[in-house]
């Protein structure tokens, strides 16, 4: 049998798109605008890994290693995390002022919903400012947040100042941790998958204090 007669292997899927190695070994840095972008802007962005990409883009830039996408730079992946994140947000805005009401009460998905309604909680009891810089570092309430705020009209200028804000302190901090953890560990590359684990996990103990703490307050109010 000759080489052109032989069946060709099957095409398998490069990426994993919950896994931040892969994504950056498959598209670099100009992955990681288009995942922040996507988490931050887009609904259906919710179940991106933000905070692992981050803290993995910076680890990364530090060991010389990225995979498939040869070495990161960090200036250039501190430029494309906060594009990413900041551009998200203002169409996450805009996409709220227009059409979230709508896609909120279509969506059959519990996550959405419960993200959805700890963001509206956050609003409510910090108020725009800090709700906007906090929503930052809570796994979905950040994809939530930004179209929440364009439907319940917050100011448009508070919203950009706040998010943008908060964005750089996400994206920066999140990078240059990882950077200075590379930086100060040697070949750290052979320990990432414990290391992105535990940035999961620290990840969402926001989110469940932020649970335990909606329940208390519903057991007050309940109890009162």
């Amino acid at each position: 049998m000759t080489l052109a007669h032989q069946a060709a292997p099957p095409l398998q899927l490069a990426v994993n798109l919950l896994d931040a190695q892969s994504l950056l070994a498959t598209f670099g840095t100009l992955g990681i605008a288009a995942v922040l972008f996507a988490e931050t802007g887009l609904l259906i962005g919710f179940f991106l890994p933000g905070d692992s990409l981050l803290f993995t883009a910076g680890l990364l830039c530090a060991s010389g290693s990225a995979g498939g996408s040869g070495h990161l730079s960090l200036g250039w992946v501190l430029v494309a995390a906060a594009a990413g994140a900041l551009v998200g947000a203002q169409a996450g805005y805009l996409l709220g002022r227009r059409a979230a009401p709508a896609l909120l009460k279509r969506t059959r998905s519990r996550r959405i919903s419960e993200g959805a309604a700890r963001a509206a909680d956050i609003l409510q009891r910090y108020g725009h400012a800090k709700a906007i810089v906090l929503a930052r570092f809570l796994p979905v309430v950040r994809t939530m947040l930004n179209p929440l705020a364009g439907a319940l009209d917050v100011p448009a200028r508070t919203f950009a100042l706040w998010q943008v804000l908060g964005g750089l302190l996400w994206t920066v901090g999140l990078v240059l941790a990882g950077y200075g953890l590379g930086s100060s560990v040697p070949d750290v590359d052979r320990y990432l998958l414990p290391i992105i684990a535990v940035i999961v996990v620290v990840s969402l103990v926001p989110v469940g204090l932020e649970l335990v703490r909606s329940r208390r307050s519903r057991g007050a109010n309940g109890g009162a």
